[in-house]
């Protein structure tokens, strides 16, 4: 990897996208004690996010198709800082709000165009093991947004573990700039019509659209778990303090050194067998959180990251593989489906949460994996 500059641009791409988007997970029980709200008013802290990164996600990816990809992904990192900023020093609920849904608005233009970037610029037998890079990077900086927030809440409060986040992200920047090359293989879209011609062509694509289907499973899942499951383990009789709940999210790093082995693992089993394996380890995971042990929570919640990140890794790669033209618009789809299932899995689980607690929200986050199970095996192929 240290020998190609162009991976190591991709990892701090990933990193710097993924860095702030969930952090306030680790903390969100005292920022909803700090703004008097529940859980599920709590919630639209991450939601927000969620819901633009839906919205913009595909209009990203039609942009990068006709002005190319380096520019757009450098611009936006760039223009990240002033949300990133004004978050953390937001005075109310409704303004945090506010920022997290600008934040959220520039992140497709980093990461559905570096996926699309990799597509583009690495041949079929490299960009498995190069998207393996993408989803590793990618959790490691979803954990460092998460443990840093929790580290430093205790002496800095959130605001201050979001300004230090802040600070990441302008490093994350000038790797980018300096370490990612101009894009060479990449085939303009004459202009934004093109690109939109493009795009409705994908959603005419039954095996696309069965993977924009997981997509949005996968990040249902994983916003359910770890937001519910920090609410589950603040509680009583648990009572963890804020820098345990950020510690957790180390179990990233498990699905990161995994996701190196991608490639490897896809061109074994192939990639329906391999994916429908993880869900099924998935679905074991998270019935061990159900374990009255705070041991036993933590190694489900390994199980379930380290699952989550291999479909994830899976997903997109098959997207970006799969779309023989207007690649970025294919993967803003998957975006766009992504985090919609991520808003939903971020608000209906805290209704069954406040109803009847963690094994309410667990219920639906195993008939979500039933679902992504049934689609993989009808509508993909080895």
């Amino acid at each position: 990897m240290l020998r190609d500059p162009r991976r190591i641009a991709v990892a701090f791409a990933a990193i710097g996208a993924f860095l702030h988007l969930y952090a306030p997970q680790a903390v969100l029980p005292m920022m909803a004690n700090e703004f008097g709200v529940g859980a599920a008013d709590a919630s639209l802290i991450i939601t927000a996010g969620t819901l633009a990164v839906a919205a913009t996600a595909p209009f990203a990816g039609a942009m990068s198709d006709v002005l190319g990809r380096k520019r757009i992904i450098v611009i936006a990192m760039a223009l990240l800082l002033i949300p990133t900023t004004m978050a953390a020093l937001a005075p109310t609920l409704q303004q945090l709000i506010f920022w997290r849904f600008v934040h959220g608005l520039l992140l497709p233009p980093i990461f559905a165009v570096t996926i699309a970037y990799i597509g583009d610029e690495w041949p079929p037998g490299e960009s498995n093991g190069v998207f393996g890079i993408y989803a590793s990077a990618s959790a490691i900086g979803g954990f460092l947004g998460r443990f840093i927030t929790g580290m430093l809440m205790e002496s800095a409060g959130w605001r201050g573990g979001f300004l230090v986040l802040a600070g990441c992200t302008a490093v994350c920047l000038a790797m980018v700039f300096f370490l990612l090359p101009q894009e060479r293989q990449f085939v303009r879209a004459s202009n934004f019509a093109a690109s939109g011609r493009q795009m409705l062509a994908h959603l005419r694509n039954p095996r696309l659209l069965a993977t924009y289907a997981v997509g949005f499973g996968v990040l249902f899942n994983f916003i359910a778990t770890f937001t519910y499951l920090s609410f589950h383990l603040a509680a009583p009789p648990f009572n963890r303090s804020p820098g345990f709940l950020g510690a957790i999210f180390v179990v990233y790093l498990l699905g990161s050194v995994a996701a190196l082995w991608l490639g490897r693992a896809i061109n074994w089993l192939g990639r329906r067998t391999f994916v429908l394996c993880v869900l099924g380890v998935w679905a074991c995971g998270l019935l061990i959180t159900l374990l009255p042990s705070v041991i036993a929570i933590v190694a489900g919640l390994a199980i379930c990251s380290t699952c989550g990140i291999l479909t994830q890794a899976s997903s997109t790669s098959f997207v970006a593989i799969t779309a023989k033209s207007g690649t970025s618009a294919a993967v803003g789809l998957y975006v766009t489906s992504f985090y919609v299932g991520g808003t939903f899995g971020g608000y209906l689980p805290a209704l069954a949460y406040e109803a009847a607690g963690w094994p309410a929200s667990l219920s639906l986050i195993l008939g979500m994996i039933a679902v992504q199970a049934a689609i993989v095996v009808a509508a993909w192929k080895n």
